[in-house]
C-alpha cells in the first residue's frame, strides 16, 4: 500500500507548495509518491493531464490517493465523478482533505457529487462575470483582445489616401485585409462580428 498525492495548479504564477503542505499536515501519513500538474486548468479532462495520466498508470489496488480539495481533480462534475469511479474500480481510496472525507464511501460519493456540481457552478459564474465585464468594456469603447498593430485612425487615413483600396491599404500597413475591412465597417457604423 502506498500513499500518493496529486497536486494541480491552473497557472504558471501559482505553486503547488500550499497543497503539498496541507496534505503533509492534515493527512498524518508519510507520502510515498507525488504527481503534480502545473499550469493545467481544471477544465482539462483528468485523463488529458500528463501527471494525472502518469499517476493513473502508477497507482495500484490498496493505495491511498490524497488531494487537498476536490477541485484539484477537476472542475467538471462528470469528469470528477468518472475520475473517482476509475480510481475506485482500481481499488484505490481517494481522500479529499479540505472536505475531510473518503470519496470512495457512499457518503463520500454523495458529497463528491454535490461539491463537484458546486465547483462546476462556480466555474460557470466566473465565466458569466468575465463575459459581463468584457461586454461592459466593449460598451465603453475599450479594445478587447491583443493590442492593435496599427491604430484605427492610421488605417482609416491610409484607406482614404488609397481611395478606398482595401488590398493596397493592407499591404502598405502590413495588416490583414480583414483588419482594414473591419475598421472601415466600424467607422461606417456597421455591426461587426466579434
Amino acid at each position: 500500500m502506498a500513499n500518493i498525492t496529486y497536486l494541480r495548479v491552473s497557472t504558471d504564477d501559482q505553486t503547488t507548495a500550499n497543497q503539498r503542505l496541507e496534505i503533509e499536515t492534515k493527512s498524518g501519513v508519510i507520502i510515498d509518491k507525488e504527481f503534480a500538474d502545473e499550469a493545467v486548468s481544471g477544465a482539462t479532462g483528468a485523463k488529458e493531464r500528463p501527471q494525472f495520466k502518469a499517476m493513473l498508470e502508477y497507482i495500484r489496488e490498496g493505495d491511498h490517493l490524497y488531494v487537498s480539495a476536490i477541485d484539484r481533480l477537476g472542475r467538471n462534475t462528470i469528469d470528477v465523478l468518472a475520475t473517482v469511479e476509475t480510481l475506485k474500480a482500481k481499488g484505490v481510496k481517494v481522500h479529499s482533505l479540505r472536505e475531510d472525507f473518503d470519496l470512495t464511501t457512499p457518503q463520500g460519493q454523495m458529497m463528491l457529487t454535490m461539491l463537484a456540481a458546486l465547483a462546476q457552478m462556480e466555474k460557470a459564474i466566473i465565466a458569466e462575470r468575465r463575459d459581463a465585464g468584457m461586454a461592459r468594456a466593449r460598451a465603453e469603447g475599450k479594445h478587447m483582445g491583443r493590442p492593435r498593430k496599427v491604430s484605427l485612425e492610421v488605417i482609416l487615413s491610409t484607406l482614404q489616401a488609397n481611395e478606398g483600396n482595401v488590398s493596397k491599404t493592407a499591404k502598405a500597413l502590413g495588416v490583414a485585409r480583414a483588419t482594414v475591412i473591419r475598421t472601415r465597417d466600424i467607422a461606417a457604423g456597421k455591426k461587426v462580428a466579434k
